[in-house]
């Protein structure tokens, strides 16, 4: 079974899809690495990848990344602190799937975008010689009556390591859930796959629940893990029964433990690119623990138009599943994001987070150039430090631009637009409650992986500045990260992959 896994591991370490060249530098070796850690939980698979460092502005003054909406990073880190009792592995955290994991009320414009955009500066709270800049943007929600037609796949692992009661046990849990949401106009059919592929249930209306979710409960594990196989057999039936205008997804559970079929970094990168051109939208949900295979799970999200969440518990079914069922409608695709920053304000700057989605300056423009996506109603948010130049006459120009462009879901030509963000003055503790939220849990993050960009924090100050904050939290995940914070001040760390 190692030996399986090990091919597993070289099948899923690929390149990664942002290019570092052009105008902004590599900030790491370019390539995803995969470990597997010692000690509990040993046979997970994680990527470790070096900081985004600071640049220049005078030779660097333009930074492009691909929007990340996903949240399994902060799952998994709740999962270490709270069952583990550790904190979690470097490679695991990913600063901004902390920030993302959580539903801000960013304002929404009422115009012909499916997306609004907000910006903000503020000292930067962690070095206060700094300042700190946040970039936020808001999927439209869609009024459900306005909702469209749904063709769902549901693609699910019921191989033998998907045995324990927090893995398949939990994702059949989860999709019984998800049936409930489902309208009479909306389809879902079932593929699983274990040595082989199957279809578990053919494509079935949701008048039809208490067949659905029978097909739901009767699943069994065994057998080894043919995923390549399961991930070309949902796309073909997801196909079958695509509703033009509508919306058409697969949603993938599994703990990512391929071993049987395409192994090649190469074919497996051009299966998921090739699939995501037929307009159809992909949901990667990872499980359990001792043979998670993060590192792939992100990485086949990330090239094939979807999102990552990790499950670890019956509340995160709820909120993935319930309380953010409308992200499964995106918006937007492709959404790219370049800051522009003035030289006369900003000496040099550095990107927290998003390590893995920098791209070059001419990948903006670059309408082949695959980017991230986003739903209805989802948040997406990046935060830069920057070094000020001392400029007195601050305030009268933008201290940054954001151009920004993204695709309808059906389209393949980009939309541009673009923000002037200014520089008010403010002091963090004036800043916006959605500056000191996403401040405090970017902190955190840095904090977690004791990051040489830490600066003058602390878990008690972390604490401070997301309880200030004082944002909507109607289903208590705001609540529980203070627990979590408190929670990780004391905990061991995990042993590193060296």
């Amino acid at each position: 079974m190692k030996n399986l896994k090990a091919l597993s591991i070289l099948s899923l370490c690929i390149i990664v899809s942002c290019s570092y060249e052009g105008r902004f530098p590599r900030s790491s070796s370019g390539f995803i690495e995969t470990y597997a850690p010692e000690g509990l939980a040993g046979g997970d698979q994680y990527t470790e990848l070096e900081e985004n460092r600071y640049f220049k502005t005078e030779d660097h003054p333009v930074s492009t990344f691909s929007t990340d909406a996903d949240g399994a990073s902060y799952a998994n880190m709740r999962r270490f602190v709270t069952k583990d009792e550790m904190i979690p592995y470097k490679g695991a955290i990913r600063t901004e799937e902390f920030i993302n994991y959580f539903n801000l009320d960013y304002p929404v414009v009422q115009n012909e975008h499916p997306i609004s955009l907000n910006g903000e500066v503020s000292q930067c709270p962690w070095n206060t010689d700094h300042k700190l800049l946040r970039v936020g943007i808001k999927g439209k929600p869609i009024p459900e009556g306005e909702l469209p037609n749904s063709n769902f796949v549901f693609l699910i692992d019921v191989s033998g390591s998907m045995a324990d009661e927090d893995k398949l046990t939990m994702l059949k849990s989860g999709f019984k859930l998800f049936v409930d949401q489902m309208r009479e106009d909306d389809r879902v059919a079932i593929v699983t796959y274990a040595g082989e592929d199957k279809l578990h249930l053919e494509s079935t209306s949701g008048k039809e629940k208490d067949k659905i979710k029978k097909a739901i409960q009767s699943l069994g594990w065994g057998g080894s893990t043919a995923g390549a196989a399961g991930i070309t057999t949902a796309y073909e039936i997801a196909r079958e029964n695509f509703i033009e205008g509508g919306n058409n997804r697969i949603i993938l559970g599994t703990d990512g433990d391929f071993n049987v079929g395409i192994w090649d970094k190469d074919e497996l990168i051009k299966l998921i690119e090739e699939k995501r051109e037929t307009g159809i939208f992909l949901t990667v949900l990872g499980v359990g623990r001792g043979n998670l295979n993060d590192a792939a799970l992100e990485q086949i999200a990330n090239h094939g138009n979807g999102t990552y969440e990790y499950i670890d518990h019956i509340e995160q079914l709820r909120k993935v599943f319930l309380y953010d069922f409308q992200k499964f409608y995106a918006v937007a695709k492709d959404v790219k994001v370049q800051i522009e920053f003035n030289p006369e304000n900003v000496l040099s700057y550095r990107l927290i987070g998003y390590e893995n989605r920098v791209l070059a300056t001419e990948d903006f423009k670059d309408d082949k150039k695959d980017a991230g996506e986003i739903g209805a109603n989802q948040n997406v948010t990046a935060l830069y430090e920057i070094v000020p130049t001392g400029n007195n006459e601050f305030r009268t120009t933008p201290t940054f631009t954001v151009n920004f462009r993204y695709k309808r879901p059906d389209s393949d030509e980009s939309v541009p637009m673009s923000l002037g963000v200014y520089d008010q003055g403010k002091v963090f503790d004036d800043a916006s409650g959605f500056m000191k939220f996403t401040a405090g849990v970017a902190s955190f993050s840095l904090l977690l992986t004791d990051s040489e960009y830490k600066g003058y924090t602390s878990y008690k100050k972390v604490l401070k500045w997301v309880s200030q904050a004082r944002l909507t939290d109607p289903n208590g995940f705001k609540e529980e990260l203070f627990e979590l914070i408190k929670a990780a001040e004391d905990l061991p760390k995990a042993r590193s992959s060296e």
